[in-house]
C-alpha cells in the first residue's frame, strides 16, 4: 500500500505529466507549475483517491502541507 505522500505525488505527477520521484515534500504548487485550476482539479482527485475533504487555503503551500492535512483526517 502506498503512503499518503506517494499517493499525492502520483496524482501530482499524473496532472503534470512528470515522474512521481520528481515530486518532493518541500515543493510548493508554484514549484510544480500548478495554477489554481490545476490545484482545484488535483484536490478533487486527491479527495476521491484518499477519501478525505481538502479545503484549499493559503496555508496549503507545500506538498507536505497537503500530506499533513490528509493524515490528520485519516486518524
Amino acid at each position: 500500500m502506498m503512503t499518503t505522500f506517494e499517493t499525492i505525488a502520483k496524482l501530482i505527477a499524473e496532472t503534470k505529466d512528470m515522474d512521481p520521484s520528481e515530486v518532493k515534500p518541500e515543493m510548493t504548487f508554484a514549484d510544480l507549475g500548478l495554477d489554481s485550476l490545476d490545484v482545484a482539479e488535483l484536490v478533487m482527485n486527491m479527495e476521491d483517491e484518499l477519501g478525505v475533504t481538502i479545503e484549499i487555503s493559503p496555508e496549503l503551500k507545500t506538498v507536505q502541507d497537503v500530506v499533513a492535512l490528509v493524515e490528520a483526517q485519516k486518524k
